[in-house]
């Protein structure tokens, strides 16, 4: 458990509220820069949006509809940087663009937001587009839709499969950079002295424990709570009267659904990018551990932050748009195996089309409100995280009067980040079909994995039979990656949890391993096998199918 009473003693530099990509990214950079950082996070990093995006680092095509030219060239940027610095997680992925007489945009308007794509991303290691005629796409797709198609364009960008362990590795980064990253801590109280934040009332949400977090008279206060950031500029308190920090609606965030399915007749190896024929929305058909990843939606959300959930309406909108483009596939609810939503933290905007709402981030300085240490992110995504936390570091710099200092974050890769050759080396071991499941999610790190099953080697075992993941991986996320709760280990760790029925069949053995050789009680695991049907319920398990998924009972009752 974290020890607050040190961290009650300590006066930090960087306060980061918040710990999805963003957020760990800010407190990286800053304590790589120097600064004594500390992030808090009210559940686990990166179980915000961070875990329920598209899983792809792109350079945002469709944004140059809407001129967005500095957000387009910024995300190529950092899809390169991502590709050096995490080779392991970000991998490139060709993506399809079939084109129909139908659509609201010709071959030849394609064609020219992609030559501008590339002119865009010029020094990119990813090769150029080219484009496809109707029967070279024919040829090439012989399970889309050829009614009415015309042509395709074809181009690179790159996806993320494990989105949340990317996140986790820049915690760890800036863990074993000296930053105290805090989970499962919630923010009760911003108190201000005048004009300032001066500290932070928290509460460790497991425990109960409640602790100070100071700072001192160049302290600065970053609020990247995604879609809750509005909720942190509401905490604020000034002696007994209320004084929030923010003064006006700063986030109006859309909800982005998504489903998961088996691989079907005509499923694509690679990435289609598509145009919904119902409203003109595009949506990605993307391959995704052996299995079809299908998203995503648009649709304003004011609800529960903490219970995100695809409705019917979403999941047959899915279904329906893929069965019109790859009639063979004939999906039905029954085919969806898991879904997802997540909430896009994007500026508020009320009456403008969800579409073109702006996916550029907003640096929002609480100066205008009489806050002169507190800086909130609006909006940011996925691909340009890191870019989002060099600009914040250099805010709080200049709040602080300190110079500008290089940020290492454009070189340094991240913990796990291999070469081929090294990967090559550790796969002369006998077991290699395990090694190159580790080396897809550990990287660098997997040596520290298979010293567990040298340890002890019955933890070699698949977790659940007939998935990659093993035992020793439950021992190792609890050991050296933060992990405290069940849907830590099996939704954000590993994807135990997207594989097969929710990850229900994993349970047992997550419970045995984690009581064996990792000290849990048995009332431990009860609690959590509980909360873990709960989180399930509450944002994976589509409406229809809650009928087959009663609530479990523990097994200290049984």
């Amino acid at each position: 458990m974290p020890d607050y009473a040190t961290v009650e003693a300590t006066a930090y530099d960087l306060i980061v509220i918040g710990g999805g990509i963003n957020g760990v990214a800010v407190a990286r950079d800053g304590t790589l820069r120097g600064l004594k950082t500390i992030l808090i996070e009210k559940s686990d990093f990166g179980s915000g949006t961070t875990s329920w995006s598209s899983r792809l680092i792109h350079g945002g095509l469709r944004y140059l509809e809407y001129f967005e030219f500095n957000l387009v060239r910024e995300s190529l940027r950092e899809r390169e940087i991502l590709l050096r610095t995490a080779p392991h997680l970000v991998k490139p992925i060709q993506m399809t663009i079939p084109i129909y007489a139908q659509g609201s945009r010709s071959y030849w308007e394609i064609q020219a937001g992609m030559m501008l794509y590339d002119l865009l991303s010029s020094g990119k290691s990813l090769p150029n587009h080219r484009m496809l005629g109707g029967k070279k796409m024919q040829q090439l797709f012989r399970s889309v839709e050829p009614d009415g198609c015309c042509g395709a364009a074809q181009y690179y960008d790159a996806q993320v499969e494990y989105a949340e362990r990317l996140c986790l590795e820049i915690v760890l980064s800036a863990q074993e950079a000296g930053a105290t990253m805090l989970s499962y801590v919630t923010v009760t109280q911003l108190q201000r002295s005048g004009n300032r934040v001066s500290s932070l009332v928290c509460r460790d949400s497991e425990t109960g424990e409640a602790f100070t977090i100071h700072g001192h008279d160049q302290t600065v206060v970053i609020n990247t709570a995604g879609p809750w950031v509005d909720k942190v500029c509401r905490s604020g308190i000034q002696g007994n009267a209320p004084a929030p920090v923010g003064k006006t609606r700063k986030i109006g965030g859309t909800r982005g659904s998504h489903i998961i399915v088996d691989k079907f007749p005509g499923a694509p190896d690679e990435a289609l990018y598509v145009e919904a024929l119902t409203d003109g929305r595009p949506f990605f058909i993307l391959p995704w551990l052996g299995r079809c990843l299908i998203g995503t939606t648009d649709i304003r959300f004011d609800g529960d932050l903490d219970k995100v959930h695809a409705s019917n309406e979403e999941i047959d909108y899915l279904i329906n748009e893929t069965n019109r483009v790859i009639p063979t596939a004939q999906l039905t609810r029954e085919s969806v195996k898991f879904t997802y939503a997540g909430v896009r933290p994007l500026p508020y905007s009320e009456g403008k089309k969800t579409s073109s709402i702006t996916r550029s981030h907003v640096l929002y300085d609480h100066t205008s409100e009489s806050v002169e240490n507190m800086v909130s992110l609006i909006g940011g995504k996925l691909t340009t995280h890191r870019q989002v936390g060099e600009e914040m570091v250099n805010a709080a710099l200049k709040k602080q009067k300190k110079p500008r200092s290089h940020s290492a974050t454009r070189q340094a890769p991240l913990p796990g980040a291999i070469s081929t050759s090294e990967a090559k080396d550790l796969m002369t071991t006998a077991n290699r079909d395990v090694v190159a499941h580790l080396l897809s999610i550990y990287g660098a790190r997997t040596p520290f994995v298979l010293a567990i099953v040298e340890e002890f080697p019955e933890l070699c075992e698949p977790i659940v039979v007939g998935q990659p993941d093993i035992k020793a991986q439950i021992v190792y996320s609890i050991r050296a990656e933060l992990a405290r709760t069940y849907v830590d280990i099996c939704r954000r760790r590993t994807a135990v949890s997207m594989r097969g029925n929710y990850g229900f069949d994993a349970l047992p053995v997550v419970a045995d391993v984690l009581q064996r050789y990792c000290g849990w009680s048995e009332e431990r695991c009860d609690r959590n096998l509980i909360d873990y049907y709960t989180f399930m319920r509450d944002n994976c398990i589509p409406e229809y199918q809650l009928e087959q998924y009663q609530p479990p009972v523990a097994a200290s009752v049984a």
